[in-house]
């Protein structure tokens, strides 16, 4: 959510760049979530996640159930024009995490594109053609040979990768330096 105005703060060009996670985690020898494989781990991520929105007046509702299937949303992405994908990406994330909605359905998503001033019936039939769906498939693999292991995730233009939150500002800041 804070995204754009940290890096242009920074002086950073974001390039928002959907993938799917699932895949990824299959690549590891996971079923799911690490955060559903390892309880201990997933309780402190949702614990940290609250004071995290808290401090930032974000809401969080846990969607249920989590993960969810992310693959037409990140359809989507790919066939929202990219001046508009962080608008979209965005509001996907609140639609999921802030209100607790089904991202795997269609008519969601539709009311997600609405409410951000795109078309809906355009966007899926778009998302649903070979072209999108190849373009998912070559992000996914890009993410997972960049060495991608979980969201959020940086990388910057030399490559260098940089996971979480908590490692954005550091991620903006080896751009710039190298940029």
């Amino acid at each position: 959510m804070r995204a754009e105005a940290v890096a242009e703060r920074a002086g950073v060009r974001l390039r928002w760049r959907p993938f799917l996670l699932g895949p990824i985690f299959v690549a590891q020898g996971w079923t799911t979530s690490p955060f559903n494989l390892y309880p201990a781990k997933g309780r402190y991520m949702w614990r940290d996640m609250e004071r995290l929105c808290a401090r930032r007046g974000l809401a969080l509702r846990r969607p249920d159930p989590f993960p969810q299937n992310s693959l037409l949303a990140a359809r989507l992405a790919w066939a929202v024009p990219e001046a508009r994908r962080a608008v979209f990406c965005r509001a996907v994330f609140h639609a999921e995490f802030a209100e607790g909605r089904d991202i795997s359905n269609a008519e969601v998503l539709a009311g997600v594109l609405a409410g951000t001033a795109l078309p809906p019936a355009d966007l899926l039939a778009q998302a649903r053609t070979d072209e999108v769906k190849a373009k998912l498939r070559q992000e996914t693999e890009a993410a997972r040979a960049a060495g991608v292991f979980g969201a959020p995730a940086f990388t910057a233009s030399d490559g260098e990768l940089f996971w979480g939150d908590d490692r954005f500002e550091q991620a903006l800041d080896w751009a710039r330096d190298r940029g």
